[in-house]
């Protein structure tokens, strides 16, 4: 393993600041959740166009099925070019942060070495963006040292703030994973348009040819020829 000589001041000036400002930075968001936002609820916009991307898909996966007048008027509500709902809704891009605790951390990005040794399980935990097979598993990236704080720090977040605070990230990270998994996107815009592209390369196909002479053919047949025509096949 590779032995590697580092000023020790890394760990004073550069490892306990990311626990100091993580720290911080959850606190603030906290109290700042509290000022600008109530009670958090799903908004009506939200669930309507979670309902029409639905009712889209569903549209273009079973259409096969309607005749093709009514599959092509529920096409044209979705994509007519002047009155179609895809191209009539505007909704506002989701404007993201450019620049995050977590980027500040890799930009400065820097390594440490933990006071007992570890075993080669924990390198892919411990270096995250250090791309050093020799190196020693005791030695941990700050990009690493960040997340190890992230989750580290919810019981102090619980402590001070109580058990339904707005500092823990992992519980933001799983409100998203949430609201992916109720159909609600991230970014409207983006959906609407992905869906609408979609839609208008979808061809109404009739799956049910035929159908009716077949129906009509099972209706006259006696009972027992169709119970020895499935005994056949």
């Amino acid at each position: 393993m590779a032995e590697l000589l580092l000023d020790s001041n890394i760990r004073i000036w550069v490892f306990l600041p990311i626990v100091i400002i993580t720290f911080l930075v959850g606190i603030i968001r906290h109290y700042a959740t509290i000022l600008l936002t109530s009670d958090k609820k799903v908004e009506v916009q939200q669930m309507s166009d979670s309902q029409a991307l639905i009712r889209s898909k569903i549209l273009r996966e079973n259409g096969r099925f309607i005749p093709k007048e009514s599959f092509l008027m529920r096409k044209d509500f979705f994509n007519n070019e002047h009155t179609g709902f895809f191209n009539t809704q505007k909704r506002d891009p989701v404007m993201k942060n450019p620049m995050t605790v977590y980027d500040l951390v890799c930009f400065y990005s820097s390594i440490a070495k933990v006071p007992f040794p570890l075993t080669l399980r924990f390198k892919p935990m411990l270096q995250r963006g250090v791309e050093l097979m020799s190196l020693d598993a005791s030695w941990v990236s700050s990009a690493s040292w960040y997340f190890l704080n992230v989750f580290g720090l919810r019981s102090m977040y619980s402590l001070i703030l109580g058990q339904d605070n707005a500092a823990d990230q992992t519980r933001m990270m799983q409100d998203q994973m949430t609201g992916m998994a109720s159909g609600m996107p991230q970014d409207t815009g983006k959906a609407f348009r992905a869906e609408w592209e979609a839609l208008e390369i979808c061809e109404h196909q009739w799956a049910l040819e035929g159908v009716e002479d077949e129906i009509m053919g099972m209706a006259v047949t006696p009972p027992e020829t169709i119970y020895i025509k499935s005994k056949m096949t």
